[in-house]
């Protein structure tokens, strides 16, 4: 267990949870070459296990039946103005010295999630290289996918910026991630007690 996931567990074992989120079921997924994506991601779910059961994930191997979550968050790294692609994460080992390459980014597991049922709420975020400061966001392109699945994406996608290609993530980009979570919180209706289900998380 590394030093986030030990907090996270600490966090999951005594924090309280807020009224309304309790017992729901949230899925984290993310893709991260350098990993900066990833420490954002392994934020966001420690600020979402102080309220929920949290199932965090890498697009290579993350669920794609999601109707057993209540809360969907993805994020990837801006490749190319959009979410990576084949293309643009083998340029980044070769051009730029990433430890490796993707096999499966956030773009192809989206286009793997099979529609949901009924309306889940979901979110995504993104991670850019903070200089120079260019348009396109990975975040706004995996926002579209999940709404033409089904979800609910009425909240507002979020950036994380870094360093260059490598990072490290801009000073107090984490604690953002929290804070974006909280706001996310209060945005999203929780789902409604009747509407309960079988949770599920199929690969």
């Amino acid at each position: 267990m590394n030093a986030d996931e030990a907090v996270t567990a600490a966090s999951a074992g005594s924090a309280p949870r807020s009224e309304g989120w309790d017992a729901r079921r949230a899925l984290v997924v993310y893709e991260s070459l350098w990993g900066n994506t990833e420490r954002v991601a392994r934020a966001i779910a420690r600020e979402l296990e102080l309220r929920m059961t949290v199932v965090i994930e890498n697009a290579e191997t993350a669920p794609t039946v999601l109707d057993g979550f209540d809360l969907v968050i993805a994020g990837g790294p801006t490749h190319a103005f959009s979410m990576s692609r084949a293309s643009t994460r083998q340029s980044a080992v070769l051009n730029n010295a990433a430890p490796r390459v993707v096999d499966r980014g956030l773009r192809e597991w989206l286009d793997r999630v099979l529609p949901v049922p009924r309306p889940i709420a979901a979110a995504a975020f993104d991670t850019r290289v903070d200089s120079p400061r260019l348009p396109g966001s990975a975040a706004k392109a995996a926002r579209h996918e999940l709404r033409s699945r089904g979800f609910d994406v009425r909240a507002r996608a979020r950036t994380f910026r870094v360093h260059g290609y490598e990072g490290p993530l801009l000073d107090g980009e984490l604690d953002g991630a929290a804070e974006w979570v909280r706001e996310l919180l209060r945005e999203i209706p929780p789902p409604a007690p009747a509407a309960s289900h079988e949770h599920r998380a199929d690969r």
